[in-house]
């Protein structure tokens, strides 16, 4: 196929996997780049971000007008938009009228029926798109509600490129690693059943963004670096800590994660929330470890701690379990793919 890609393909990011993917498959890709231009002066970072915070984000990059031109051009089967919140209405319907053959595809890892992930641009534009993937069994009733055409779950993916086993020196564990890791975006509950870790005598070092800073000194044994990690580094870390966190995001209201396969893929043993849909993605006990409260989360890493090679052994099998059940990013998006071309014969 001849995919037209749209998204913020920064290095490291989900979406430039998810293209990666794409091109591995062999098909032909049209990179389109949305992320805006870099700004210097922090008073012009200001009215952006406030538009965001209200659900307009400008189009700073000229993403629409580019998507018109370059489809027109190219013609191509599949316009694959990752997350479009600055993708207008018109610019669908313009597709529609000039690219008659052309499956318009919205995919995106987040959930997108909460305020702080939509746009007022997406929600008018949704019953324009030919069909919606999704991670979020829940956004399914929820996007169909809101006039989409049709609503696909799909499980959240790993990208062998990044997320792999390797090894790691001590210099790596010390300036990247150690006992007990997390490595995501700051929320409360998660930092509060860390700091509960801590206060029972177990070393935590967290890596990430948001208002982590401002948990720096609540405990000795708390390590906040307050910077995240992509790529390599992303990896390496897990690979450097004994324990890796899966904590979910509840303002997401998260069953799962992309960390909830980065993790086992990278050899990394996993100890995340219970929820059905993790375990249906590993076993428990067999290919990673769950946990239910702070107390049952304090008991595991204990015991887990003292139990290198049963944390090794649940490790490969995770590993294991990724490689088997294809959560990499090329089987998913070929999955993907083939409901698209489903649609073209329906």
């Amino acid at each position: 196929m001849k995919i037209l890609s749209v998204g913020q393909l920064w290095d490291g990011g989900t979406c430039r996997m998810r293209m990666r993917a794409l091109q591995d498959l062999g098909h032909e890709i049209i990179p389109l780049d949305t992320s805006p231009p870099r700004v210097e002066r922090k008073w012009k970072r200001v009215l952006p971000r406030l538009l965001n915070k209200l659900g307009y984000p400008p189009d700073l990059a000229g993403t629409n007008a580019r998507i018109c031109e370059i489809a027109e051009r190219e013609q191509p089967d599949v316009l694959w938009i990752d997350k479009g919140l600055t993708i207008k209405p018109t610019t669908l319907l313009y597709i529609k009228k000039m690219c008659l053959s052309t499956m318009i595809v919205s995919y995106s890892p987040d959930d997108m029926a909460q305020p702080h992930n939509h746009s007022h641009a997406y929600l008018r534009a949704i019953p324009l798109y030919d069909v919606h993937f999704t991670t979020k069994t829940y956004n399914i009733e929820e996007l169909s509600a809101l006039r989409a055409r049709r609503v696909i779950f799909v499980g959240n993916a790993y990208d062998p490129h990044t997320h792999r086993p390797l090894l790691v020196s001590e210099r790596d564990r010390i300036l990247l690693g150690g006992m007990v890791g997390f490595i995501g975006a700051f929320e409360k509950d998660r930092a509060q059943q860390m700091l509960a870790l801590t206060q029972a005598g177990i070393s935590v070092r967290i890596w990430g963004w948001g208002d982590w800073s401002r948990w720096r000194g609540k405990h000795s044994n708390l390590e906040v670096e307050n910077q995240p990690l992509w790529g390599d580094e992303y990896a390496r870390a897990i690979c450097s800590f004994d324990i890796n966190l899966g904590f979910l995001r509840k303002m997401n209201r998260d069953r799962q994660t992309t960390r909830s396969v980065e993790i086992p893929a990278c050899g990394g043993f996993m100890l995340a929330e219970r929820t059905d849909e993790h375990l249906d993605l590993f076993e428990e006990g067999r290919e990673a470890e769950f946990f239910g409260s702070t107390g049952e989360l304090i008991e595991k890493v204990r015991f887990y701690l003292k139990h290198e090679d049963l944390r090794k052994k649940i490790a490969q099998a995770g590993r294991e379990r990724c490689l088997r059940s294809r959560y990499d990013y090329s089987s998913r998006m070929r999955w993907m793919l083939e409901q698209v071309a489903s649609l073209y014969s329906a």
